[in-house]
């Protein structure tokens, strides 16, 4: 599936770091400069710089030949902008766009072009599932091969792998952490990387129980 994202900030990069690795074909298209520059090479993705909303964008990012577009930003306006652009101009098959201020959700139906709407309280693995319209979860929730499941875990300040680096964590064999959400950014997911409070983790794993690896870390 070709995909592309636009707006980078915290949902927008999760959603293209899990896309990716299920293996689609992410385009993430980032309008702040110092956001695209900070996020370059830190993701399984093709950035592009620039504001989604200009058509001429969208079809560098490859919109013509797009299977899914999400709207992802900050600002519920611009998002059902470029659903519209998606919809109307390059005809993607499925758009959808998040819903940032719950007093706009009216607005976020197919007069705007978009299929879905996406709660912005949503939990992410659920958003990307409705976004592609996956009704079975292998299609995001298994990668590679049969088994591989990503997991996400929250660290609070109770949580038993706070103020420990990710490398003095005990992880099953068969378990990585692919991406730290820490601040609103997705960072690399270094070994000698301190959690901390509010952090978020995505993990991936064919070996062992969610349930057992967030008892490890929450």
């Amino acid at each position: 599936m070709r995909a592309i994202i636009a707006g980078a900030g915290r949902f927008g990069s999760q959603a293209a770091q899990v896309l990716a690795t299920a293996g689609h074909d992410v385009t993430l298209v980032e309008l702040d400069d110092d956001r695209a520059a900070e996020l370059a090479g830190s993701l399984p993705v093709r950035l592009l710089p620039g504001d989604a909303c200009e058509p001429a964008v969208l079809e560098e990012a490859g919109a013509h030949a797009a299977d899914l577009i999400v709207a992802a930003t900050g600002d519920d306006e611009d998002n059902l902008v470029i659903g519209l652009l998606a919809k109307r101009q390059f005809a993607v098959a499925r758009v959808a766009a998040r819903v940032n201020d719950p007093d706009n959700a009216w607005l976020f139906d197919d007069r705007w072009g978009i299929d879905v709407a996406l709660p912005a309280s949503a939990p992410l693995i659920s958003i990307v599932q409705e976004a592609t319209g996956a009704d079975d979860t292998v299609a995001l929730l298994r990668l590679a091969k049969a088994g591989v499941t990503v997991i996400e875990a929250a660290i609070t300040d109770r949580s038993r792998a706070c103020g420990r680096t990710l490398g003095e964590i005990p992880l099953p064999a068969g378990t990585l952490v692919v991406a730290v959400v820490s601040d609103g950014a997705t960072v690399a997911p270094d070994a000698g990387r301190r959690l901390r409070p509010g952090d978020e983790l995505l993990i991936l794993s064919h070996s062992a129980d969610p349930a057992g690896i967030r008892a490890l870390l929450q």
